[in-house]
């Protein structure tokens, strides 16, 4: 008995023992957007993190600066790398060119503070090619004034208050424009099928596709000093584990890097590791430390990870698609004799179909966060309209002939249902499923930009890289999806339909 008291007593204290060990160690979650020094950045502050006994998950690619800062806000990341040009004119407003100090004044309303600054300026830039800058000498943005260009900008630079509709009104620039993801510029541009879009002053691709920076004259763009923001409850432990990026770049470094990845075509991981290991000393880190990153900047294969993203992307799909049948026909069912309110219910479903994916993914962010839950929601809102709206029509237009023998045949409503109405209908219903399966199955590659991964992830860093081939990997294997689920449900339908 006193033996077996010593067992239990030993197993509690080791219990308790690792408790406290796994409580010491602080997780943190790490988020970027979605262009390649975002990605570079948060990897390098999540190896440093890790080095240093921080337990790092990553939300990398998340779609745009509204989109980041909202999950801050709402505590469903714990960090991304920022720049202060970015937060003073497209975030909160704030008039001239504030400097940090008084960027955090404003900032600290809402929870928020932007630490100390990586020390580089990665302004924005209007760039042409090297080749045409010398044929029609432009030097300086407005430069541009009275020339018959190819103008076509990233979305977010053609909204932002720092961005086109300020610049044309400084410079008198009236060319007319068009939106372009950011990634597909540069290919775009050194095609000639553009001749002058938007960049980042330290983008590696600059150099590999020979772009000239025209200068900014007039003095339009404000710094953006890049630093990392962190909710104002952030921990000393956290705060001191990432001083050591305090004035660690400079824009030839950071230039230097991002070529690595957009010319060497080195992953962010690896480039990450090796600046972390060059720079240990710098960033306070032991030899024991940096000893970690060898292990963490190693790559899983590509096949391996396509797996991990066909396997989040069928839990996406499946379950928001489950649900969608599931109370998609309960509504129907419930509403198809009501001819009035069955209108309404399809009009309210059609509703959904008009919001932008992307819009309404990010509406989710303040009420659900960020990740599996919002995509789901999301995705089971896009698949209502085809199965509600082809369930309701299929019920309610059973042929009147069959409804009325069937009622003098002495058939309950529920009997004309089950042995009438849903044979006749199931083409149609099964027809329904199959469109908001392929509509989720396209709609779920979206998802990336909230961090909820699946097959639009290699999507989404391959277009912030411009490689067409890890775009294929995520693009060739959703539609294949799409097309084996139409298959499979297509096989279903012959098999529960009724014999013509």
């Amino acid at each position: 008995m006193i033996a077996k008291r010593i067992v239990i007593g030993l197993c509690l204290v080791w219990c308790a023992l690792g408790s406290v060990g796994a409580a010491a160690v602080q997780t943190v979650t790490v988020g970027s957007k979605n262009f390649g020094e975002s990605y570079l950045l948060a990897e390098i502050a999540a190896q440093v993190l890790e080095a240093q006994g921080f337990r790092v998950n990553r939300k990398l690619g998340l779609g745009g600066t509204l989109i980041c800062y909202e999950a801050l806000k709402n505590a469903e990341i714990d960090l991304y790398p920022e720049y202060t040009g970015t937060l003073s004119q497209a975030v909160l407003n704030l008039p001239g060119n504030p400097d940090r100090t008084q960027i955090n004044q404003v900032l600290a309303d809402q929870g928020l503070e932007l630490l100390a600054e990586y020390g580089f300026n990665n302004t924005y830039a209007i760039v042409v090619r090297d080749e045409q800058a010398q044929q029609l000498g432009l030097r300086r943005i407005g430069d541009l004034h009275q020339q018959n260009l190819t103008a076509a900008f990233s979305h977010e630079f053609l909204q932002r208050e720092d961005g086109w509709p300020g610049l044309a009104q400084r410079y008198n620039l009236q060319q007319p424009t068009k939106g372009i993801e950011h990634g597909l510029a540069y290919q775009a541009i050194a095609d000639g099928a553009i001749d002058v879009t938007d960049a980042y002053s330290t983008d590696g691709e600059l150099q590999r596709y020979q772009l000239r920076i025209l200068q900014d004259d007039l003095g339009y763009f404000p710094e953006y000093r890049a630093a990392t923001l962190v909710q104002t409850s952030a921990s000393p432990q956290l705060r001191q584990a990432l001083a050591g990026l305090h004035n660690m770049l400079d824009e030839s470094q950071v230039q230097a890097l991002n070529a690595k990845v957009a010319l060497q075509g080195q992953s962010f991981q690896q480039v990450a590791a090796d600046f972390i290991r060059a720079n240990a000393s710098r960033l306070g880190l032991s030899e024991q430390d940096t000893a970690k990153i060898e292990t963490l900047s190693g790559q899983s294969p590509w096949v391996g990870q396509l797996w991990g993203h066909f396997m989040r992307h069928l839990q996406l799909t499946g379950s928001a698609l489950f649900a969608a049948i599931a109370i998609g026909l309960g509504i129907s069912l419930l509403v198809y004799r009501r001819q009035r309110l069955a209108e309404i219910v399809v009009y309210l479903c059609g509703l959904m179909q008009t919001i932008p994916s992307l819009a309404l993914l990010a509406l989710m962010i303040p009420l659900f966060g960020i990740g599996f839950l919002p995509a789901i929601i999301a995705l089971f809102l896009y698949s209502l309209l085809p199965i509600v709206r082809n369930a309701i029509t299929a019920l309610a237009n059973t042929d009147p002939t069959l409804v009325r023998v069937s009622a003098a045949l002495g058939l309950s409503g529920w009997e004309q249902l089950r042995y009438l109405r849903l044979p006749l209908a199931t083409p149609a219903i099964f027809a329904g499923i199959r469109t908001a399966a392929v509509i989720s199955i396209g709609t779920a590659t979206l998802a990336a930009f909230i961090g909820a991964g699946g097959l639009g992830e290699p999507i989404v860093v391959g277009l912030s890289l411009n490689d067409t081939n890890m775009i294929l990997r995520g693009a060739i294997p959703a539609a294949v999806l799409a097309i084996v689920v139409e298959l499979v449900f297509a096989a279903l339908e012959r098999r529960v339909s009724p014999p013509r």
